[in-house]
């Protein structure tokens, strides 16, 4: 077996000893090449490499290793669905529940699902939401106290950003999103805010400079970047995180019928940049929604899922297919958000409106399978990535 040189990264980590004999001991593994314990180790589940970590403190070492665990996420292939909800309890607290995706397409109902991988709770009001998700780390923010919360559940570690200070006139957050750089491995939290008013009006656009927040994992307070360069109006608060960028899709004017495209925020270089959206003609604006499907740009617009194959290039856009869902009448103003695509072409829809559900949809044959879920939802791969860098 032929290996990589990252193997000799790790072995870093290993005493001088371990390294001329080039083996390593362990109850488990009586005497094994030290190069290919991260081969092997990065290859598991979560769960289990938590375990080892007790094994001996060359393994904790490796596992707890910031190195290892951008390896082990490169290969993970486990995906958790995450659930928030309030209680209505007091004093009030916010419950955090992840399970394998796996269970829900398997299994259909909640119900059914008998083990979830984690339950966390924590105090909050019922303004509690998600950010976003990215690489295992969930952010969550309460913009009533202007706290954010970064977690992986996978790993049980939390970080609280610095309070978020607002200007000093009444402020809305605007957009905010959750994302990495992969250039300098660095995440960053970004949150817009429109200043109004003592009366909740907002400024004259001229006055009006919407305030763009950065906070980067590991530092200890909030920075202003440039100013958005675009005259626009808030359209889809959450921005989906994509190839070292933020992207939201907004409006310049609130009509149904204006158009719309997507305002990319680079994180390496913290510039901005505009993406076209497909050429699907004069549509209704509420019925656009921005996601990722398979790390790639989504754009569902109706009934229709397109998908941007090479990011930033409007060549690009491709129309996965059409939802054949029936809808029922009796309802108004749904939603379709695509949230994940499974590997035989199934897709994992979130439907919004006068009625909220998750279906699974089959978009080679147009049937769907209802699932009963909770609807606050985010998905994202099981990894070591800690929020605490």
């Amino acid at each position: 077996m032929v290996l990589g040189s990252e193997g000799a990264v790790y072995s870093q980590s290993l005493t001088k000893k371990q390294q001329s004999t080039e083996t390593l001991t362990s109850p488990l593994l009586p005497t094994l090449p030290f190069d290919l314990i991260p081969e092997i180790l990065s290859r598991l589940p979560v769960k289990f490499l938590l375990q080892f970590r007790c094994v001996c403190k060359s393994w904790n070492s490796l596992i707890s290793d910031h190195k290892f665990a951008n390896k082990h996420l490169r290969i993970s292939t486990t995906t958790l669905v995450h659930t928030l909800t309030n209680s209505s309890d007091l004093p009030c607290k916010s419950i955090l529940k992840s399970y394998p995706l796996d269970s829900i397409y398997t299994d259909v109902t909640i119900s059914h699902i008998t083990q979830h991988i984690t339950q966390l709770e924590f105090p909050s009001n019922d303004s509690v939401n998600f950010i976003g998700s990215c690489n295992g780390i969930l952010c969550l923010a309460d913009f009533k106290i202007g706290l954010i919360r970064l977690w992986n559940p996978s790993i049980r570690k939390f970080k609280e950003s610095p309070p978020l200070e607002k200007p000093q006139t009444f402020s809305q957050t605007m957009m905010y999103g959750f994302g990495h750089d992969p250039n300098t491995d660095h995440y960053k939290v970004v949150v817009i805010l429109r200043a109004r008013d003592s009366s909740g009006n907002l400024f004259h656009k001229n006055v009006d400079k919407p305030d763009v927040k950065v906070h980067t994992l590991g530092t200890n307070f909030w920075r202003s970047i440039q100013e958005l360069p675009y005259d626009s109006l808030r359209f889809q608060q959450a921005g989906k995180s994509v190839s070292g960028t933020i992207n939201w899709v907004v409006s310049k004017y609130l009509c149904r019928k204006s158009p719309c495209f997507i305002v990319s925020l680079n994180l390496r270089t913290e510039s901005y940049q505009e993406v076209l959206l497909p050429d699907f003609g004069v549509v209704d604006t509420y019925s656009l929604h921005l996601g990722v499907l398979r790390n790639c740009l989504c754009m569902v617009s109706g009934d229709d899922v397109w998908v941007m194959t090479e990011y930033a290039n409007i060549e690009s856009w491709t129309k996965l297919f059409t939802i054949s869902y029936m809808r029922d009448p009796s309802t108004y103003c749904v939603f379709i958000k695509a949230i994940h695509t499974f590997e035989d072409g199934q897709v994992l829809l979130k439907f919004s409106g006068d009625v909220k559900k998750l279906i699974i949809y089959n978009s080679r044959n147009g049937t769907s399978k209802p699932i009963e879920f909770e609807n606050t939802s985010e998905v994202c791969v099981e990894s070591l990535i800690s929020p605490c860098l």
